[in-house]
């Protein structure tokens, strides 16, 4: 009796274990999912090392918004890394860069504070971009150190590409909390 009582324990915690993998997978397939910041190109924004949590389930019930911080994939060297930027451009809007480094939004200079320095290199920004209806431009924070949509190597990212959008900041303890946008 003792040995078929310790099976239907182990069977009853087995069954639990799953069950809670399964859910943790799902949540974290769909739902939320935890990346870290490398590289310099968010200051003052993120910083490297920044741990966040990446929200998967907003861009299923609405399109990204402008200055939303986004994680999409980029085959760097034949290898698939990850890239974390801002969105600057939505789809459908003409986009370009001036020789004084300020952007032009179908025409409009944009007004933001996130890239608070003179973009020097505005790359294929620098003649006007029609984004299609399913592209975003996308730019780093650190304008002057950020591989990004002016980089024909990256170019717009299209909306199927959006992996999520950066809600929170869970490392480093002292700048724990919510993104701001």
């Amino acid at each position: 009796m003792k040995f078929k009582n310790l099976w239907k324990s182990i069977l009853s915690w087995a069954l639990y274990i799953a069950l809670i993998r399964c859910l943790a997978s799902f949540v974290n397939a769909f739902v939320f999912e935890r990346t870290t910041v490398e590289g310099h190109s968010m200051e003052n924004t993120l910083h490297d090392h920044d741990s966040l949590v990446l929200d998967k389930i907003t861009y299923h019930f609405r399109d990204p918004k402008r200055f939303d911080i986004i994680v999409f994939p980029h085959m760097l060297n034949n290898e698939k890394s990850y890239y974390i930027k801002r969105i600057i451009g939505l789809p459908g809007e003409t986009l370009q860069i001036s020789e004084e480094g300020s952007i032009y939004i179908n025409g409009k200079m944009l007004k933001e504070d996130f890239g608070k320095e003179v973009i020097l290199n505005p790359g294929i920004a620098s003649k006007k971009i029609k984004l299609k209806d399913d592209e975003y431009f996308v730019m780093g924070d650190n304008r002057n150190n950020s591989q990004d949509s002016r980089d024909p190597s990256v170019g717009p990212v299209k909306r199927e590409d959006i992996i999520g959008r950066a809600v929170f900041r869970l490392y480093p303890f002292n700048n724990i909390g919510v993104i701001q946008e």
